[in-house]
């Protein structure tokens, strides 16, 4: 009986331990290394993001750490929770980065994939504007895809700037955003520090343009390559703002 009773209280200490070891190793985040010297990227992400105006900028971006000689970027994720976010297609994944309450490293440049409700209740998110406004008082580029456009120009960032977005939704952005110059006919534009971008598969071509014009044609040739893109920036409908 002795033996049993010490045997009992034996399985409930080490059962004990191991559920406070297991609580403390959750509640320990981990965030992504950031190599210095690097251009750090970070894609804004939420529920309802769309996969290819994630993984397509994230591919192209990520790859750059493969070529030589160049500043290459640190791609990192961030949104406004630390649980898992879901995109409109089903994928789930975990945040890099919580900016409701994380300590975030310097953003040169940032991402913002278009997402189901860009164009209603995100837009009625004053943490996530005011986050887009705070980075891009830094941000050397600030760039969209598809509807992600909306989100810039609701903080405010494309005023007196030439844009575009996804072409269905370009009157519908109109619309809402009357003052803005918002094009047809072209897959992205560059004015100055903002690129905006159809979305879709042509988010490809959009985030190679910028490697183009970071990294040179040469580079840019060469991550295009490697995920078997034939790219030629002068087959591109675009428009460049000096």
């Amino acid at each position: 009986m002795k033996n049993t009773v010490l045997l009992l209280l034996t399985f409930i200490l080490f059962s004990c331990s191991n559920h406070k070891t297991d609580k403390t190793y959750q509640s320990k985040k981990e965030f992504p290394e950031l190599v210095k010297g690097r251009y750090n990227v970070a894609f804004l992400v939420m529920d309802g993001t769309f996969n290819t105006e994630l993984t397509a900028p994230f591919d192209i971006f990520q790859h750059t750490i493969y070529r030589e000689n160049i500043k290459a970027m640190n791609v990192f994720t961030v949104a406004n929770t630390d649980k898992p976010i879901t995109t409109f297609e089903g994928i789930r994944m975990l945040p890099d980065f919580n900016y409701l309450k994380d300590s975030l490293p310097k953003i040169d440049i940032l991402v913002v994939p278009s997402a189901e409700h860009h164009l209603d209740s995100d837009l009625e998110n004053e943490a996530l504007i005011n986050f887009v406004k705070q980075v891009d008082k830094e941000a050397i580029y600030v760039t969209s895809h598809c509807d992600g456009a909306f989100v810039l120009a609701k903080a405010g960032l494309l005023n007196n700037k030439v844009s575009t977005t996804f072409p269905s939704d370009i009157d519908k952005m109109r619309t809402m955003f009357p003052d803005l110059d918002i094009r047809k006919e072209v897959l992205f534009v560059h004015d100055h520090k903002y690129i905006t971008s159809a979305g879709g598969a042509k988010s490809f071509e959009a985030a190679l343009y910028l490697c183009e014009f970071l990294y040179g044609k040469e580079i840019a040739q060469s991550l295009a390559g490697g995920l078997v893109i034939d790219w030629n920036l002068d087959n591109v409908p675009h428009l460049i703002i000096e």
